[in-house]
């Protein structure tokens, strides 16, 4: 008797994993089987990163994605160049170029760190194309100063080391803004 029990047991819990396996898989994406485990994986987002096409640049650290929600580089920020309120920022323009250089009509992959949106309403976000960080990137090359914000600290150690190198070799605002 005790046996017919536990394989009653079993038999529901198998079932019910199966079924809840099922109903994960319509609402959050496909379902992998590791060692008999179930591994959800969610439709658009792998490894934390969620995949979007880049409809355009707003200036060097803000860009506008399909379904038109804005991105505001996380750890990161370039001169003004659009606030009708501030002048144009030394280096602002070449800034922006290079963020359209990197990202415009691009698919890129967006990581999220603590906060998942401004005051402005805008995401923020890591911006990778492939293995490269274009935050980080904006920072080495000097079209952008280190804005680390807590608690979006994820990869702060990392841009602090960006913006001392660009210093050190006096490239980009490093070397034309006072």
């Amino acid at each position: 008797m005790k046996i017919a029990k536990i394989i009653g047991l079993i038999s529901g819990l198998i079932i019910f994993s199966l079924v809840t396996g099922l109903l994960i898989e319509k609402e959050v994406g496909k379902i992998n089987w590791k060692n008999d485990v179930a591994i959800v994986i969610p439709t658009g987002v792998v490894n934390n990163k969620e995949t979007v096409e880049v409809i355009r640049v707003i200036d060097g650290d803000t860009i506008e994605i399909a379904g038109g929600q804005k991105v505001r580089y996380i750890g990161v920020d370039t001169p003004e160049t659009v606030d009708p309120k501030r002048p144009v920022g030394c280096f602002g323009k070449k800034a922006s170029a290079k963020n359209k250089e990197l990202v415009e009509g691009k698919t890129v992959e967006l990581e999220k760190d603590v906060s998942n949106t401004d005051k402005y309403g805008r995401l923020l976000r890591y911006v990778w194309v492939g293995d490269r960080m274009i935050n980080e990137e904006l920072i080495t090359e000097g079209y952008a100063k280190l804005d680390t914000v807590p608690p979006d600290v994820k990869y702060s150690q990392l841009l602090i080391k960006a913006e001392k190198e660009a210093r050190i070799s006096d490239i980009g605002l490093w070397s034309k803004c006072p």
